[in-house]
C-alpha cells in the first residue's frame, strides 16, 4: 500500500515513517504547510513527492491511503476531504473534537465507501492484547481499572495547549487511558472529572476522572502535562490483578507484564516490536479484505462519548451520563 502523509508532525517523523520503513508498505508523498519542511522530510526518508499544500497532495499524488497526524481540530475536515478523493484513512487519535463530529465523519466515510481507522497504536502491541486477554479470560469479577498517562510538556507554544485546535491533556494522552478502560470494562454509565489549567491556556493540563458502571465497577483515568512521564494501567478482579508499566508510547527494548491471579504470580516478557508497524499492517490488511479495523469509527465514537462526558462533568462540577 502506498501512503500519503498530511503534515510533517513529530509523531509522523518519530513513529509512523519508521513504522512504514519496517513494513512492506511505502510513503510516496508528504505535504506540509511549509514546502521546505515537506522537502526536508521527503529527503530524509526517501519519499518521492512532496507538497506545500494538503489539497495538492490529495489531488495529485498517486496514493492508496492517507495518514493524518494533523492537530485534533483538523482531523474531521481532512478525513472527509480524503474520503471525497476515494482514499482510505488512518487518522491519529482522537478522530474528532467531540462525539457528534466523530459520528459525522464515520457516516461520511461509510457513504464514500472508504476504510477509516483511528490510530490507537498501543492496541496492536502483543502485550496489550495479552493483558486484555488475561482480564477477559482469567480475572473474575473485574471491578477496577486504573489508567494513567502523564508527561512534562515543556514548550509554552504548542498545539496541545491550543483550545482552538482542541488541545488539552485529555485529548492528547488521557484518551489512551479512557480507551484502555473501555477495552476492559466496556461503556460506562456516568463520568465525573476535575481538571486544572496550570498554563492559563484555556485547556486542561491536568485531569482526573472516574467512570462508573452499572455493575458497580469503576474506571479511574488521569492525564497531565505537568509531571515526569508516567504511563501505566492496573486491572483488578476478585481473584487477582494485571499491571503494565510504560503502557502506551512504549520505549525501545523488552517490555514486561506482571500479574497475580489465583495466587499465581507471573511476569511475562515481550520482545521489542514496532507497534506502529503492526498498526499499519492491520490497516492495510483490513483495506485489502474490506473488513472493519479493530479501532474503527464506532470505537472512535464510543471513546469520544466518554471524553465529552468527562469534560462536561468538569464544566458542570457534577457527574454526567455518558
Amino acid at each position: 500500500m502506498d501512503f500519503g502523509v498530511l503534515s510533517t508532525a513529530g509523531i509522523a517523523q518519530k513513529a509512523f515513517l519508521p513504522g512504514i520503513e519496517a513494513s512492506d508498505h511505502d510513503v510516496t508523498a508528504i505535504a506540509s504547510r511549509d514546502e521546505s519542511d515537506a522537502r526536508a522530510v521527503a529527503a530524509d526518508y526517501g519519499i518521492e513527492e512532496y507538497y506545500g499544500d494538503y489539497d495538492a497532495l490529495i489531488a495529485n499524488a498517486d496514493v492508496d491511503a492517507l495518514y493524518i497526524p494533523l492537530p485534533n481540530a483538523l482531523h474531521a475536515e481532512w478525513t472527509k476531504r480524503a474520503a471525497d478523493a476515494g482514499l482510505d484513512v488512518l487518522c491519529e487519535k482522537p478522530l474528532a473534537v467531540d462525539a457528534g463530529e466523530a459520528r459525522d465523519v464515520v457516516d461520511y466515510c461509510a457513504d464514500q465507501g472508504v476504510t477509516l481507522m483511528e490510530a490507537f497504536m498501543y492496541q496492536y502491541h502483543p502485550r496489550t492484547e495479552r493483558a486484555i486477554a488475561l482480564a477477559r479470560d482469567e480475572l473474575e469479577d473485574v471491578h477496577s481499572v486504573t489508567a494513567t498517562f502523564k508527561y512534562r510538556l515543556d514548550r509554552t507554544e504548542d498545539i496541545r495547549l491550543s483550545s482552538e485546535l482542541s488541545g488539552g491533556s485529555l485529548m492528547d494522552v488521557g484518551c489512551y487511558a479512557v480507551s484502555l478502560v473501555r477495552q476492559v470494562l466496556g461503556e460506562p454509565e456516568q463520568a465525573y472529572a476535575t481538571t486544572a489549567d496550570t498554563r492559563d491556556a484555556g485547556v486542561d493540563t491536568e485531569l482526573t476522572g472516574i467512570l462508573e458502571y452499572a455493575d458497580g465497577a469503576t474506571g479511574r483515568v488521569s492525564s497531565s502535562f505537568d509531571t515526569q512521564t508516567v504511563q501505566r494501567y492496573r486491572i483488578e478482579g476478585a481473584n487477582g490483578w494485571v499491571e503494565v508499566e510504560n503502557a502506551f508510547d512504549v520505549p525501545d527494548g523488552e517490555l514486561e507484564l506482571e500479574y497475580r491471579i489465583d495466587g499465581r504470580r507471573g511476569v511475562e516478557t515481550f520482545d521489542p516490536v514496532d507497534q506502529f508497524r503492526l498498526e499499519i499492517d492491520h490497516f492495510a490488511d483490513c483495506v485489502a479484505a474490506d473488513r472493519s479495523p479493530r479501532t474503527d469509527g464506532d470505537e472512535a465514537i464510543a471513546t469520544m462519548r466518554v471524553l465529552d462526558a468527562l469534560l462536561e462533568s468538569d464544566e458542570r462540577d457534577r457527574p454526567v451520563e455518558v
